[in-house]
């Protein structure tokens, strides 16, 4: 957490959903983009997490001269925050935060420089849209925990928390059946599946999560929005969201990587490695969703990631 970022800027955005609100992205770059190595540009989960938990990629600057970009999505962290707007369909959706990263790439230059990008859960699914739609400039592609559809995905989860002791699973039906999760029950399930599921070492959470955390209890809006209530119940604007049927245009290079223990399945991954030209697959051994977050999964993770940057290698 402690990476010195080489520049921390904004960047004004027009949104076409709320086209007369001013709003801003903020950005931060680790390393030299003008240094003859493709850029590294990361997208942050949530949806509304922030960059803080993705910091883990700002080391592929200091130890192999990768230059890499963080950065908030619009309504989050340190970009303009739009809790006027909880609920806006048009504003929510994936046209937005595409209209957001196309203006941050261009911003920084990165088409004539080429650059890469990792996208993390539903970065990942924001980074299977964009590179399905052959952007100039992109090299290659990570998708990290990312499902290629929310309805597998929710499959998914329900396969997971249905392994749970009976009065959670009950307090999950009866909140979903009622549409009211405020009851404690409801909540200690939502705790149980963070911690088996999301990041599975002790203490819980780790600093980089507690950041995310802090910003969707304080700015629920882009999460509630999107996702819905907690990591167990998807009822915002992506609930039907899916990929599947375009990642077969992706023409660059692609490795996408799960964890053992993650919320996104290997159902869930399954079709982006079947339907994607160029693919590598790996799960790593004992993680959860935040397995870039996870002890020594840390360094393999930052290993792979290195590795298919540097050569590229799929199936």
């Amino acid at each position: 957490m402690d990476l010195k970022p080489s520049k921390d800027d904004k960047v004004p955005v027009k949104i076409p959903a709320i086209a007369d609100t001013e709003t801003s992205t903020s950005y931060k770059v680790f390393g030299d983009l003008e240094n003859g190595t493709h850029p590294l540009l990361v997208l942050h989960g949530g949806p509304g997490s922030a960059h803080e938990y993705m910091i883990t990629f700002a080391n592929l600057s200091d130890r192999y001269g990768i230059p890499v970009v963080l950065y908030d999505q619009v309504g989050c962290g340190a970009s303009t925050h739009l809790q006027q707007f909880a609920g806006d369909t048009s504003l929510w959706s994936e046209r937005t935060f595409i209209t957001e990263l196309e203006n941050l790439i261009d911003h920084l230059g990165l088409r004539k420089t080429g650059f890469n990008i990792l996208g993390h859960s539903w970065g990942g699914m924001l980074a299977a849209a964009y590179a399905s739609s052959r952007p100039n400039g992109l090299h290659r592609l990570i998708l990290a925990s990312a499902p290629a559809d929310v309805v597998t995905y929710m499959a998914g989860v329900r396969s997971l928390y249905e392994k749970f002791p009976r009065d959670l699973r009950k307090s999950i039906e009866d909140a979903q059946r009622t549409d009211d999760y405020s009851s404690p029950e409801y909540k200690a399930a939502a705790q149980l599946f963070l911690e088996t599921h999301y990041y599975r070492l002790k203490p819980f959470p780790p600093p980089e999560l507690e950041k995310r955390m802090e910003y969707q209890a304080t700015n629920p809006t882009p999460y509630r929005s999107m996702f819905g209530p907690s990591a167990l119940t998807c009822t915002g604007t992506l609930k039907n969201w899916e990929c599947a049927s375009r990642v077969s245009n992706i023409n660059v290079p692609t490795l996408v990587y799960n964890a053992e223990f993650d919320s996104t399945t290997d159902a869930a991954v399954a079709p982006l490695f079947e339907f994607i030209p160029r693919v590598r697959w790996i799960t790593f051994p004992g993680g959860g969703h935040m397995c870039h977050l996870e002890g020594d999964l840390r360094e393999k993770v930052l290993t792979a990631v290195h590795d298919f940057l540097v050569a590229g290698k799929t199936k």
